[in-house]
């Protein structure tokens, strides 16, 4: 909130200095203003006075006074909205709310300073879908439960990300994303992340492991205000991304918060993406049938199969250096 009050200030004295530039090149502008002073007060008395035509009277002057500033600005060569209000963000004239409602650019703003405190890095510059390769993905390599190449499961997978993305806002859905290491699971995470947040949605992106010491953080220390914020967005936030699901230390605690992020998320309507180098089996053993039964039925579930990229990019530096 102090930040928004700085803006409003710089923008304050913006107006301003713009105010004095026009009064000091254009005398008969200030001229202008001082008679629609004058004018406001003497029809104000006016109507104190009983006179039911002073407010239409006004109106009208008002009206002509207004036009002729206007004239006179443009052909000085102003813009014509020279010297209306400056606004970093025109949705909420630099409040922060809209109504009772946090504004888009607050809410931006509130999860950058989240990502600070919570030592999340920046995604990888290079984690854009412009970046993203099919030929990783060979075609005759197949799922064995399936009989699918893992180019065809790709070309699928990717059809999903970008309909989540394009109706994202619109549509409630959920992507789960499993498969052996290396094949790309992650990559997709941040491109959809850096998608949705150009939209300006809020997104939180974290590992398991460092999802489950922020929710035991919001559990066990009441009086962490940074802790409590922390559990606020990681509910309702527009986007949680959960990555490596399984590389955290499991327990029946970890279990239950995982239970409990799931089910708050899905009933107020709040996006998740999880991915997981686990099987679907290992899911319902290490996080309990509910978990288990609230994925299956909420998310899409996408299996993505292949060599490990990282290895492969590696031996085609190689042979290329």
């Amino acid at each position: 909130m102090r930040e928004y009050e700085r803006i409003r200030m710089k923008n304050h004295d913006l107006q301003n200095a713009r105010y004095e530039e026009v009064y000091r090149k254009l005398p008969e502008f200030k001229s202008l203003d001082e008679s629609i002073s004058i004018l406001s007060v003497q029809y104000g008395k006016k109507l104190l006075n009983g006179d039911e035509h002073a407010l239409t009277s006004l109106k009208e002057e008002l009206e002509i006074l207004r036009s002729s500033k206007k004239s006179l600005l443009v052909s000085a060569g102003f813009p014509e909205d020279y010297l209306e209000p400056v606004y970093d963000c025109p949705d909420c004239k630099d409040t922060g709310y809209i109504g009772n409602q946090k504004c888009h650019c607050f809410k931006k703003a509130v999860i950058k300073l989240l990502y600070e405190q919570s030592n999340i890095k920046e995604f990888p510059s290079e984690a854009s879908f412009d970046n993203f390769s099919l030929d990783f993905y060979s075609a005759t390599h197949y799922d064995k439960t399936t009989g699918r190449s893992a180019r065809a499961m790709m070309e699928e997978t990717l059809k999903c990300c970008h309909r989540f993305i394009d109706t994202f806002g619109e549509e409630f859905q959920n992507l789960f994303f499993y498969g052996s290491v290396g094949v790309g699971k992650t990559f997709l995470s941040t491109c959809i992340a850096r998608e949705i947040m150009n939209r300006e949605y809020s997104v939180l992106y974290f590992s398991a492991p460092q999802l489950f010491n922020a929710l035991a953080q919001t559990k066990f220390d009441r009086k962490d205000i940074d802790a409590q914020n922390m559990g606020e967005y990681i509910f309702n936030c527009d986007l949680l991304i959960i990555d490596d699901l399984g590389t955290e230390y499991t327990n029946a605690f970890i279990a239950a918060q995982f239970f409990t992020c799931l089910n708050e998320r899905l009933l107020h309507r709040k996006s998740t993406i999880i991915s997981t180098n686990l099987s679907l089996e290992s899911i319902a053993d290490l996080y309990t049938e509910r978990a288990f039964s609230r994925i299956t039925s909420s998310f899409i579930l996408l299996k993505i199969i292949g060599d490990d990229i990282r290895i492969k990019k590696k031996l085609k530096h190689r042979e290329e250096h």
